[in-house]
């Protein structure tokens, strides 16, 4: 065989077994999805599937926990799209920020409010809760009541929770995980955050 008919060869079987593969799978459902890990794209692959959905035409809700301030790229392109998309930015920054457990207890469960009336709302396709972990490790919110309102969303309704440091009880609940990792960041070799890239 030439090297075109060997690898001509390789793909037919790869594709008989892929299309094998694929067709036992016709299940649909909402999905729990969760961001974790120390690298960074955890909320940028949240709003890569918000960009996912609206081009469908379909409705996302997204309760931002930590980014208070920020003046972001992804909430100024949602604003445009105010039929589809509802962004609440509702946290007051990092903790060693407000340096108030008090002020950041209050904003978790205002923010929790917000996500809850989302999460219980079936006109929702996705609702992203950015940096919820970050609140659910510094014990902000209890975590079982998030995990029971979770678990009751409409059955295809996604959510996406973004954060380092996810409880393992989440990652046990959840559909899909993937941990982002660290291999690089020019943070360390003292570039600032950037527009566009960071926020």
């Amino acid at each position: 065989m030439t090297d075109d008919s060997e690898h001509n060869e390789k793909m037919r079987r790869i594709k008989a077994a892929r299309d094998k593969m694929m067709a036992g799978k016709i299940g649909e459902k909402g999905l729990l999805i969760v961001h974790t890990g120390k690298g960074k794209g955890k909320s940028s692959s949240a709003f890569g599937m918000v960009m996912r959905c609206l081009g469908h035409g379909m409705k996302v809700g997204i309760v931002q926990f930590v980014k208070g301030a920020w003046d972001t790229g992804e909430a100024r392109l949602l604003a445009k799209f105010p039929e589809l998309c509802e962004i609440k930015t509702m946290g007051e920054g990092f903790t060693w920020e407000t340096q108030d457990r008090a002020r950041d207890v209050a904003a978790a469960e205002r923010a929790w409010v917000e996500s809850k009336r989302m999460l219980a709302d079936e006109s929702y396709r996705m609702v992203v809760l950015d940096e919820l972990n970050i609140v659910l490790r510094y014990e902000y919110l209890a975590l079982d009541p998030v995990l029971e309102t979770l678990a009751a969303r409409p059955p295809q309704q996604h959510c996406v929770v973004t954060g380092r440091n996810a409880p393992q009880a989440l990652l046990d609940a959840c559909d899909l995980a993937t941990e982002m990792t660290l291999l690089k960041h020019p943070f360390r070799d003292g570039i600032k955050a950037q527009a566009g890239v960071e926020f």
